[in-house]
């Protein structure tokens, strides 16, 4: 037994029993819905992803209409989540478990992570929560209060400090409450131990076995190698409108935010004479140009940098480039990225999550 974390779990389980959120995957933790809030949440806060969640449990409630979903309903749910690959991965894990495991999430450790965009955090998170396996489920929030706990200054980056991390947890977890457990740590990490600003400690159920709190260095833990800076992408963007219509364009199929719709753009930063000029060169004909203010968007790797233009245009032809629909169309039915939202109250649409500001 590793007994620099062992006098962990009784007090984290205390504390956990105590103070757990009422979360809307948390009523019913059946596999699916367990995998599915998991996903959603890489990346995403609790709060954005409420509403998202059950929206898209509303419309996709188990394996069987994730995996048999059209794909651009499937991104339409997603929309305002980003990360548009991991709802893809997921729709083929679920065609992978309808072929391969007649229909039923697998509750095995090893066999979750065979699945399409199922790592070993999400493995553990089903196993665990879901089908009370003993197994781990270590993201960011975990690993920065284990840090924290055993005064750990390795490098929470690297793939061999996590697997470290994993095989501690197991060792101590336990058998009668796996999933309790890991989710006791989330929960501390997220709302105690936080990732930004100075940690809780006075509410920390852990505060009296805490190291780096013991030696007052919580702000120098955990340790994180500096990230290569995000590349920049200069952008104009076009809100073009015939009056009751609105432009669209349909995104390549391969790269960043692929299968999306999106608004009309290209590279650089144009000046309004430019600006017009490009419109005509696309064969439509201005009757009027507004300059909007600058936006910018950032995604894992790069930066959007957006200069945007609203252009008003006499009757347009359709072509197979553009799609002209009607705004309230735009947010039913077709997928925008959130990278354009700063724009939106000019397409008189609302996008991602602001669609759902009030909700929980």
């Amino acid at each position: 037994m590793d007994r620099e974390l062992e006098e962990i779990v009784k007090p984290l389980l205390e504390w956990f029993d105590r103070n757990a959120r009422v979360l809307p995957w948390r009523d019913q933790p059946t596999p699916y819905r367990v995998w599915v809030s998991e996903i959603m949440l890489q990346q995403t806060r609790v709060e954005a992803v409420k509403p998202f969640y059950r929206r898209f449990m509303k419309a996709l409630p188990d394996v069987q209409s994730l995996a048999q979903c059209q794909e651009e309903e499937l991104l339409k749910l997603w929309e305002g989540l980003g990360y548009y690959n991991r709802v893809r991965n997921m729709q083929i894990a679920a065609q992978t478990v309808i072929k391969d495991y007649n229909g039923k999430i697998p509750d095995e450790y090893a066999e979750l992570q065979k699945l399409k965009g199922i790592g070993s955090y999400t493995a553990g998170a089903v196993a665990s929560i879901a089908y009370g396996k003993v197994a781990p489920a270590v993201d960011g929030n975990v690993l920065r209060v284990l840090s924290r706990v055993l005064l750990s200054r390795e490098d929470v980056l690297k793939q061999s400090v996590k697997r470290s991390m994993e095989e501690r947890v197991t060792a101590i977890m336990p058998a009668e409450r796996p999933g309790a457990f890991n989710q006791a740590l989330m929960e501390l990490g997220a709302m105690v131990c936080v990732p930004n600003g100075e940690p809780h400690c006075t509410d920390c159920p852990l505060e009296k076995l805490c190291q780096a709190h013991l030696q007052n260095v919580t702000g120098e833990i955990p340790v994180k190698k500096a990230k290569k800076p995000r590349r920049t992408e200069e952008k104009t963007v076009l809100i073009i409108r015939d009056g009751e219509h609105l432009a669209i364009h349909k995104r390549p199929e391969k790269g960043l935010l692929s299968g999306l719709y999106e608004l009309p753009n290209t590279p650089g930063i144009l000046t309004q004479d430019e600006a017009v000029q490009w419109v005509k060169e696309k064969g439509f004909s201005p009757i009027r140009i507004r300059p909007l203010e600058p936006a910018k968007h950032i995604f894992s790797h790069v930066e959007w940098h957006m200069s945007a233009y609203l252009v008003w245009i006499e009757d347009p032809i359709q072509t197979g480039e553009y799609l002209f629909v009607e705004p309230s169309l735009t947010e039913e039915k077709y997928p925008i990225p959130a990278a354009f939202a700063a724009y939106a109250k000019y397409m008189e649409i609302r996008l991602g999550q602001e669609k759902y500001r009030g909700e929980s």
